[in-house]
């Protein structure tokens, strides 16, 4: 059996605690998520129920940094994977400075991503998904609980 090191949460992980709780997305997908943490608190789980373009779309993302097998050290990343019921499996990296929320698409630093800023309550997060070539569509995200 292996001894795995103690560890702790760190404060950039901890910092998405903002997100806890059930949300109303409305903009170019609408419905609900819910965040949640794992216990232990290394990984924010997410569960989507959302209808985007006409389509009913169920998934689930796992958020953290990872911890590949034989590490000493997580990611530098808070990185996540996302499932859906369309069979989707989409990589994201997610970055909070201050109250802007940032969604990378694949890799921080992607021209795809989601960026929103949160009010001063932590009620609403307002912002856009951009994708290259201008596409992209405004999304907001308002407390269900």
């Amino acid at each position: 059996m292996m001894d795995y090191p103690q560890r702790q949460p760190d404060a950039q992980l901890k910092a998405l605690n903002r997100l806890v709780g059930t949300w109303r997305v409305t903009g170019g997908a609408e419905g609900t998520v819910t965040y949640r943490w794992m216990e232990g608190g290394f990984f924010l789980l997410q569960d989507v129920n959302l209808v985007q373009d006409g389509r009913p779309i169920k998934g689930m993302e796992v958020i953290g940094r990872e911890m590949p097998f034989g590490a000493d050290e997580p990611g530098e990343d808070i990185k996540s994977v996302y499932y859906d019921s369309q069979g989707n499996t989409l990589a994201y990296v997610y970055e909070l400075e201050g109250d802007t929320l940032t969604i990378w698409g694949g890799e921080k630093g992607s021209p795809a991503y989601y960026r929103g800023t949160f009010t001063a309550d932590d009620k609403t997060v307002s912002g856009a998904w951009v994708y290259p070539g201008g596409g992209g569509y405004p999304s907001e995200m308002t407390r269900a609980d």
